[in-house]
């Protein structure tokens, strides 16, 4: 049976508090997600110094940042609790400090044009999933194009829209057949694979169900939270685990209904033929039951 991959991505909502950071990888476990990702920054190395000398608001953002000492404790719960681990990093001493412990790096819409990024993290031989939201389709595929220079056998590109949130008119789901017939257009090499995946800033059920069974995507990435109270959730973009948990019930029972590619009556249904309406009389049941109906 299918099954999609849902990554629970944490953000800022983590609040700096390590039991919060490990309710929430438990949380998402639970709701029945395959993978969770942290984020890796430091304010001084995320935004020019000429904006940080300007803005409070860019300044505040210093309350966000994840402690690099945690990231070894994530990683060992993550696994504990079943889930793939991700971080995305930010600055490039990021990556190295992340190689021992994530499963697949995430790298963010907003990084697109830093191929020295792509450059590092694809030397790691570890998978990579890269965003696309404000992007052009000429850059994406300069930027996977940078990655199939590297050791990377691993790509999943996902598309989004960076607008927090989104609304889902504005989802524009066809994207996703765009950067599939992108891919099919290019040269890939047999031993890699590259895949098309979504990441989500609507909050809709609708979207998602749509991205999964029209577009065929098998990897979602979603920011939850898991009270309303993360930093992140005002701002409109982010899932509670009952919503998503829905959500992610609803998608994967949808594909057991898929059957096994045979039109013959189903175990379920073999009771009922002998009910339907003879065709000498057109009454209900067959002839050859009403003989010995006992009622």
């Amino acid at each position: 049976m299918k099954k999609v991959d849902f990554i629970a991505e944490v953000s800022s909502n983590h609040n700096g508090d390590l039991d919060r950071m490990k309710k929430l990888i438990k949380t998402s476990a639970e709701i029945g997600c395959t993978g969770i990702k942290f984020q890796l920054f430091k304010i001084d190395q995320l935004f020019s110094s000429e904006i940080l000398e300007k803005s409070e608001t860019h300044r505040k953002r210093k309350n966000w940042e994840l402690s690099e000492k945690v990231i070894p404790e994530l990683a060992d719960y993550t696994h504990e609790c079943g889930l793939n681990f991700s971080c995305t990093p930010f600055y490039l001493d990021a990556v190295d400090l992340l190689e021992p412990y994530v499963d697949f790096y995430k790298i963010s819409s907003y990084e697109l044009l830093w191929l020295d990024l792509f450059k590092k993290c694809g030397t790691t031989n570890k998978p990579i999933v890269f965003s696309t939201g404000m992007a052009t389709m000429e850059e994406v595929q300069k930027t996977l194009n940078c990655l199939l220079q590297t050791p990377c056998k691993n790509i999943t590109i996902l598309h989004c829209n960076s607008t927090y949130p989104t609304s889902s008119n504005d989802s524009n789901l066809y994207s996703i057949k765009m950067l599939k017939n992108m891919i099919s257009s290019i040269e890939i090499p047999d031993d890699t694979a590259v895949n098309v995946g979504y990441s989500d800033h609507t909050v809709s059920p609708g979207v998602i169900y749509r991205t999964v069974h029209h577009y065929g995507v098998y990897f979602i990435e979603f920011h939850i939270d898991l009270d309303g109270k993360g930093k992140e959730y005002a701002t409109g973009h982010c899932w509670l685990p009952d919503q998503i948990n829905e959500v992610i019930s609803n998608v994967n029972t949808g594909f057991t209904a898929d059957g096994d590619m045979k039109f013959e009556p189903s175990l379920s249904e073999l009771l009922d033929r002998d009910w339907r309406a003879d065709p000498s009389d057109g009454l209900r049941p067959l002839k050859k039951i009403r003989k010995n109906f006992s009622g």
